[in-house]
């Protein structure tokens, strides 16, 4: 028999409420078109986390998902859990040594993996199937035990769990090894009514007449909070299993979707579109769009709200902590904004000393959760504490709040620029670049400069249609002068077939390779 899921929290709202109130409403619309209701997902969420127990896992172990973006996958989600374990969600499109470093340092006990994902990823966890309690896969996968026979091996056994679980998501190592964060178990159930509360607020409704659209990657914590957040007030999720443009579209019109979440790199794709095929869909169902995990351009983001109208908003926060949101409103009074705090969340800026800095002064963004949530670094707890300033949490990122409170950020930290004594940000740089209409994509890095110490290079992405290369530098620069100051100028340019990104589009700056420039 579950206990920790049948709270006064989850007797109000929350899925399990709703799968009880009216089991046969829809769910989740899987990639494929098939519809979960919702006594079929709790159903099968309530055997795997029966499973998870019968083989031996115990409350506070991790449990690895590597799955690809279907309904089994909140069905095992859910499980975790309710099962009262760690669930650590993996990027299968991670390197076999990368998955092999996260399923060791969190020392999972059990793995549910994906028939379609890699061969290298199934030889990996082969390798480690000694350590494990389980092995589980969606289809067949040798020395891997099917999902249906998982559930009804242990289909008799019987648990009860005393706490929920919490994720525990890996930061996505853009510049470096990935770090597990821990999330507190005696937290959970205030995390979530939390979350609901902040969509309440918006005047998000409970219910299912909403239909919630993820069409990114769930192993990010993003696409995630917002698909379970969707499920524990009532709604419809639609899940795609990869993403293109007008696929999105296409999704909105057919589902009726009300809400859905998206990075800056889907803007832009959305907005590459010719606009006979953006007119062709009716987006009228839509009135939440929320962005994050990267950076937005202002003149993305201008034209999205040209496009779509006041109903984008934009959250910022990392894997350790989430704490502001801005409305579109707010945002056109004060652009490139990403908001003030979330709920009882707070902001400050510390300088180098460690002091607290006025307004519109540069410095470290610290932050406080509006989850209420106090993480830890897993096996590191030397880097956690260095990470805290009293309940305050310095993600990494460099900005300032404005006169009137608002946060702007300037970058992150490990990507600043010193070039001849002077701090230079990548983003203000490639906010900019990304203006042109010949530019697909791009990024700025740091190399290495016998005098300056450092200097901008840019890499970019042109369009199929663009001016030979030779044009284009010219064009850049040109362009770049209007917004930008001569020192940070990029004193290079190269032209690249892609820029490394996750599917989600978070950008790799770590396989952007600095070559030494000599005079």
């Amino acid at each position: 028999m579950l206990q920790g899921n049948h709270t006064q929290f989850a007797r109000q709202f929350g899925f399990d409420y709703f799968a009880r109130v009216d089991p046969s409403a829809t769910a989740v619309v899987d990639s494929n078109g098939r519809e979960w209701s919702r006594g079929s997902i709790r159903d099968l969420a309530e055997a795997i986390a029966q499973s998870i127990r019968g083989s031996g896992v115990q409350e506070g172990d991790c449990v690895a998902i590597i799955l690809q973006n279907r309904a089994e996958y909140l069905a095992v989600y859910f499980g975790g859990l309710w099962a009262g374990v760690q669930v650590v969600p993996i990027n299968w499109h991670l390197s076999s040594s990368e998955v092999e470093f996260i399923l060791e340092d969190s020392g999972a006990r059990a793995v549910f993996v994906d028939s379609r994902v890699e061969h290298r990823i199934h030889d990996v966890i082969r390798s480690r199937r000694s350590q494990l309690r389980a092995a589980v896969s969606l289809g067949a996968v040798s020395d891997h035990v099917e999902l249906a026979d998982f559930v009804a091996s242990h289909r008799d056994t019987p648990f009860a769990a005393t706490k929920l679980g919490r994720p525990m998501a890996y930061t996505s190592a853009t510049t470096g090894v990935p770090k597990g964060v821990r999330l507190p178990e005696a937290n959970s159930e205030a995390a979530l009514e939390r979350a609901v509360r902040w969509n309440l607020s918006l005047g998000v409704d409970l219910g299912p007449e909403d239909a919630h659209l993820c069409c990114s990657m769930l192993y990010h914590t993003a696409p995630m909070n917002g698909t379970v957040t969707a499920l524990h007030m009532g709604h419809r999720v639609v899940v795609m299993d990869k993403w293109a443009p007008e696929a999105i579209l296409e999704a909105i019109q057919k589902h009726r979707i009300t809400s859905v979440f998206m990075v800056p790199s889907m803007f832009v794709a959305l907005l590459k579109l010719p606009s006979a095929v953006r007119s062709r869909y009716d987006l009228s169902s839509l009135r939440y769009v929320l962005h994050g995990g990267a950076p937005c351009a202002i003149a993305v983001k201008e034209a999205m709200l040209d496009w779509l109208g006041p109903i984008i908003w934009e959250s910022y926060g990392a894997t350790e902590v989430q704490g502001t949101a801005v409305s579109s409103r707010d945002w056109l009074r004060h652009p490139g904004t990403v908001g003030k705090p979330m709920l009882e969340s707070r902001v400050k800026i510390l300088g180098e000393d460690g002091r607290e800095l006025g307004r519109n002064k540069v410095g470290r963004v610290f932050m406080t959760p509006y989850s209420g949530d106090r993480f830890e670094y897993h096996r590191d707890p030397e880097k956690t504490l260095l990470s805290y300033d009293g309940d305050y949490i310095f993600a990494g990122d460099i900005g300032y709040l404005n006169d009137e409170g608002y946060l702007f950020l300037s970058g992150r930290e490990s990507e600043l620029i010193l070039s001849s004594g002077m701090n230079i940000y990548p983003r203000e740089i490639e906010d900019v670049l990304i203006q042109h209409p010949a530019v697909t994509d791009c990024a700025v890095i740091g190399v290495p400069h016998p005098l300056c110490g450092q200097v901008p290079k840019a890499f970019v992405v042109l369009s199929s249609d663009a001016a030979p290369e030779t044009e284009l530098r010219a064009s850049l620069l040109q362009l770049l002068a209007k917004f930008l100051s001569a020192s940070k100028m990029p004193k290079y340019f190269e032209f690249v077939r892609q820029i490394p990104r996750d599917p989600n589009g978070k950008l790799f700056r770590r396989k952007l390779i600095p070559q030494p420039v000599s005079l």
